[in-house]
């Protein structure tokens, strides 16, 4: 609602309109973004998944998981298992071999 008023139209036209150019609904749209970054911090740090939920700006770690699992069909835990990008400065050395 704050979000529609700030633009001057309704909520519903808002929604419309947002769904229209990006595909998503705001808070889907939100959400996306929110996974996307989240999936940034579990593959470049090693930060708790509970650090990595609040930093993305969620409280609730099973709503969370279940968010992050529909995006990406894996737990957080099993995400960050395939895709942590370890220091990377070897490889070219590795790769020469």
């Amino acid at each position: 609602q704050s979000l529609a008023s700030r633009f001057y139209m309704s909520s519903r036209t808002l929604i419309r309109r947002f769904k229209q150019a990006t595909g998503d609904t705001p808070m889907a749209f939100l959400q996306k973004l929110r996974v996307e970054q989240a999936k940034k911090l579990l593959e470049s740090s090693l930060l708790p998944v509970e650090d990595v939920m609040a930093r993305v700006g969620y409280q609730d770690i099973s709503s969370f998981r279940k968010l992050f699992m529909q995006y990406t069909s894996l737990t957080p835990k099993s995400y960050r298992e395939r895709f942590y990008l370890q220091d990377t400065k070897a490889l070219p050395a590795a790769v020469a071999v």
